[in-house]
């Protein structure tokens, strides 16, 4: 089971990964977007596949935002 730094940790990967991904988004926009979707997991036990889950709808918001891909999935 994932602990609570390791989780933070991967959180933080998660945005460093967005960032790299949409070069031309604010660091701001990407940090609120993945904040807000790993909140939406608060509260649930299994805490293994937050990381994944949050950064599959992270990016999918941020695609939606408008500026669609800006580098190519590493």
């Amino acid at each position: 089971m994932i602990n609570e730094p390791d989780e933070d940790q991967a959180i933080e990967s998660v945005v460093v990964r967005m960032m790299e991904r949409f070069p031309s988004t604010s660091r701001d926009r990407v940090h609120a977007v993945v904040d807000e979707e790993h909140h939406r997991y608060d509260g649930r036990p299994v805490r293994d596949f937050v990381p994944v889950l949050v950064e599959r709808a992270a990016r999918h918001r941020l695609e939606e935002d408008g500026s669609g891909t800006d580098a190519p999935a590493a």
